[in-house]
């Protein structure tokens, strides 16, 4: 399974997978950066945590916002983020990222039910 993740997540999540931007644990390099590992993280905690309890649009929209400024900074400045800020904004960013995705498809799922009625008639009893 090892190899299989170093060699498809670095295409999946579009990483570039440079040697200092990224983790290393026991002198192996992880398979993406310190910032796509944090979008992971984040991913996966807004999969399992989405069903109990999830901040509003507004607030997910602001959690993509760090991620955003810090990488815009890094790019057109001499500025360099670390791998410590890396993590947090990927996990804030995929976090945000994933909500606004699932807030987006129920939205989407109950205005289809809502138009149901008027191009199909009302929905048969029991």
């Amino acid at each position: 399974m090892i190899p299989w993740l170093y060699r498809w997540l670095p295409i999946l999540c579009g990483c570039h997978c440079r040697d200092d931007r990224s983790f290393h644990f026991h002198g192996r390099r992880f398979p993406v950066c310190a910032r796509c590992t944090g979008e992971l993280i984040g991913v996966l905690l807004a999969v399992v945590t989405y069903a109990f309890w999830h901040p509003s649009g507004w607030i997910a929209a602001a959690l993509l916002l760090p991620l955003i400024v810090d990488g815009t900074v890094q790019a057109r400045t001499r500025y360099e983020s670390t791998n410590g800020k890396r993590l947090v904004t990927g996990i804030l960013f995929g976090y945000g990222g994933i909500v606004l995705f699932f807030l987006s498809v129920s939205a989407a799922y109950s205005f289809g039910r809502a138009l149901g009625p008027v191009f199909f008639g009302p929905r048969p009893a029991g």
